[in-house]
């Protein structure tokens, strides 16, 4: 894919994996929207790349998505390039019912159904375009699931899913799909559930791997993984069971 002079709309781009990449299409000479929650984020996102435009949204609903696509249809006529990353990570305990689940963010919304939604919202924006495409980063949990974070998992393993039949689907229109597979990569997400974790090692910093993301972007690579996660995607079932076993011992 070419990597410059795009106009790229990256959803969760104040932080983590998502300002990287930012950063990242930024120093290639592409136009770079982001858009997240956090006013504050998106203002010291700014501060560093004063070249990114930014938009308060929230993708937890349907008018939430409905109202970022028209903003940026509007705004962006010659946006070409989606990337649904933003993401909501919890650790939810089953054993004692769905009193958790039920008392928290829903990970099913953010991190499943904004993606589905919002790449359906732009089809029409995206058709037509050369090059254009739909990046949607999921997770090596995805293919080897957390006991901590079973809905977190199971909403990227959708997503893992809804990216290949997307794929499939929008390849008549020329919009390319990619799968970005992250492993654990020191970001912010889930801070409370990474401190019971100390064994947990996250030495990949967001710029590492966003340079990685870069060059299989640019050699077309459809799903792009990195370490555990680059395993995890091409691992048999009795190695995803053995992983399996663990990353979720005690």
């Amino acid at each position: 894919m070419k990597l410059d002079g795009n106009t790229v709309l990256i959803t969760g781009g104040g932080s983590g994996i998502g300002l990287a990449l930012a950063a990242a299409f930024l120093q290639r000479g592409n136009e770079v929207i982001i858009c997240g929650r956090s006013a504050d984020r998106l203002a010291a996102a700014k501060r560093w790349y004063p070249a990114l435009h930014t938009k308060t949204a929230d993708l937890s609903d349907l008018a939430g998505c409905q109202e970022l696509s028209l903003w940026a249809a509007d705004r962006f006529e010659r946006l070409n390039i989606l990337i649904n990353n933003a993401g909501l990570q919890r650790d939810i305990d089953f054993s004692g019912g769905a009193s958790e689940f039920l008392s928290g963010e829903n990970e099913l919304r953010v991190d499943l159904e904004a993606p589905i939604l919002l790449s359906g919202l732009m089809v029409p924006l995206l058709a037509g375009k050369r090059p254009a495409a739909i990046i949607n980063v999921t997770s090596g949990l995805a293919f080897v699931p957390s006991a901590r974070t079973p809905v977190y998992s199971a909403a990227k393993a959708g997503l893992h899913a809804f990216s290949m039949a997307l794929r499939h689907q929008l390849m008549p229109l020329g919009i390319q799909v990619f799968e970005v597979v992250p492993p654990a990569i020191n970001t912010g997400l889930n801070p409370q559930g990474r401190a019971r974790r100390p064994r947990l090692k996250m030495d990949l910093e967001p710029s590492e791997f966003a340079a990685v993301v870069m060059a299989d972007l640019e050699s077309d690579v459809a799903e792009i993984g990195y370490g555990f996660s680059a395993d995890a995607m091409r691992a048999s079932r009795a190695e995803i069971d053995r992983r399996f076993v663990q990353l979720n011992a005690p």
